[in-house]
């Protein structure tokens, strides 16, 4: 009687200790009670195909705790640890970019709270799916002008999943609006690393955000505005010239327009003293 309570004792710690969850060895062999706080927030971010997973520990949790991290993939349902974040102290994040490798795949994970001898129980994370929880960055943008036109120039993000990143730029969407009124017009155009942006007035300043659209993503984000004048703007010194040569202009043609009315009068009082003299003459 005695051994079959010893057995029944063995099986419930064991099935407390940190190395059965999930099927996967996560600690050292140890017997250990859960009486620790759970971890709580547990949540995944993404940015640019960049997954991080951060959590926070859960109340009165003593300073010597340490956490561990495990992932699941949906369609194999199986617990993995993550050997980098195994003894993760309390503030710090968890890069899961190596894990969630496949971005069709749905993902979540999972924090538990240890100490030599006590653990806490597992908190998990929501579902995650690379492909449509990432959080897209615009390109790195330049602007100039070319008359009456905005030469637009972009460059996708550098990341360590840079060839992934790049499925996702298929199709740019342009804000252009004037500086001077503010009147502004949208564009979608096809991603090119220089797009030329037509129809605009000379001389005018224009500024343009750029964002990124894709049928399976969501999460754009807009570029900070760039600006910049369709052509170079006159300086001072350019102008002062211009009113110069136009002031210039201007008295040469009430010269002529002078010389041309006086001139105009001499022959008509040429004409009339000739035609006096015939007169008299007859």
């Amino acid at each position: 009687m005695q051994l079959w309570m010893m057995l029944i004792l063995l099986h419930v710690r064991l099935g407390n200790a940190p190395w059965m969850e999930g099927g996967e060895e996560v600690g050292d062999l140890h017997v250990a009670s859960v009486s620790l706080p759970a971890p709580s927030n547990v949540s995944i971010s993404s940015f640019n195909m960049e997954h991080t997973l951060s959590f926070l520990p859960g109340p009165d949790t003593p300073s010597d705790a340490h956490f561990n991290v495990q992932t699941l993939h949906l369609r194999k349902n199986l617990w993995r640890p993550v050997a980098a974040c195994l003894q993760l102290t309390a503030g710090q994040q968890c890069k899961l970019t190596r894990v969630f490798k496949d971005p069709f795949v749905h993902y979540r994970a999972r924090v538990q709270a240890f100490t030599p001898t006590q653990t806490s129980n597992w908190t998990v994370s929501g579902q995650f799916q690379p492909l449509t929880d990432t959080v897209l960055g615009p390109p790195d943008v330049s602007l100039s002008g070319c008359g009456n036109c905005l030469v637009l120039q972009l460059r996708v993000p550098t990341t360590r999943r840079l060839q992934q990143l790049k499925d996702f730029y298929r199709v740019i969407v342009l804000r252009v609006q004037r500086t001077r009124d503010g009147v502004q017009f949208s564009l979608s155009l096809p991603y090119k690393e220089e797009s030329v942006i037509t129809y605009l007035q000379p001389g005018v300043e224009y500024c343009v955000t750029v964002s990124i659209s894709s049928p399976f993503n969501s999460n754009p984000v807009s570029s900070p505005p760039r600006c910049a004048f369709t052509s170079p703007p006159p300086s001072r010194s350019s102008q002062c010239v211009v009113f110069s040569l136009l002031g210039v202009v201007c008295a040469l043609l009430l010269l002529l327009i002078g010389l041309v009315i006086c001139g105009g009068q001499l022959s008509c009082e040429c004409l009339i003293q000739h035609l006096h003299r015939t007169l008299v003459s007859e």
